[in-house]
């Protein structure tokens, strides 16, 4: 197997690794399959079958793995994607969310995986720096009360329009 990086986060799947793994590298920029390991016989899943998955969203490695159905994803971990424009925000909610997935709030959505993802702008931990401001109030008031996060919205928040 290819060494990756010092820490790479491995999401469990039940069958759907190699196809989950496509879906990402389809959405995010400098992306690949890296590796892909199959089940020998006498294990838990057909000889052949898909074992783990490699691959690399926007550079950063991730693993797959094909474990079966004993566990699924919960909101307990989530993907933040730093986003620097509104078009950017909307470009990885649509795609993120299709095919079955669900937006939930502030920020916040399930793909189709039930993987949670936060689609946030950059500029937001910025905005929440200093929580006892004002305009950090008025930030996370803004978030709160959003589902999918509109930049302007967020700004205008933060200046006190």
């Amino acid at each position: 197997m290819t060494k990756l990086q010092k820490i790479a986060p491995c999401l469990w799947f039940d069958t759907q690794a190699e196809e989950a793994a496509n879906f990402y590298i389809s959405i995010f920029e400098d992306s690949r399959i890296v590796e892909i390991s199959r089940y020998d016989q006498g294990r838990r899943k057909p000889e052949g079958s898909v074992l783990m998955v490699v691959f690399e969203l926007a550079g950063q490695r991730f693993m797959a793995l094909n474990g079966g159905p004993e566990f699924a994803f919960s909101e307990a971990i989530s993907l933040s994607v730093d986003c620097d424009t509104q078009a950017e925000i909307d470009y990885f909610w649509e795609k993120l969310a299709s095919g079955g997935g669900r937006p939930v709030q502030c920020g916040w959505l399930k793909d189709k995986y039930g993987l949670s993802w936060q689609i946030v702008p950059a500029s937001l931990s910025g905005m929440l720096d200093d929580h006892r401001s004002d305009r950090a109030r008025r930030v996370m008031d803004a978030v709160m009360g959003m589902v999918k996060l509109d930049l302007a919205t967020l700004q205008k928040a933060y200046d006190g329009r």
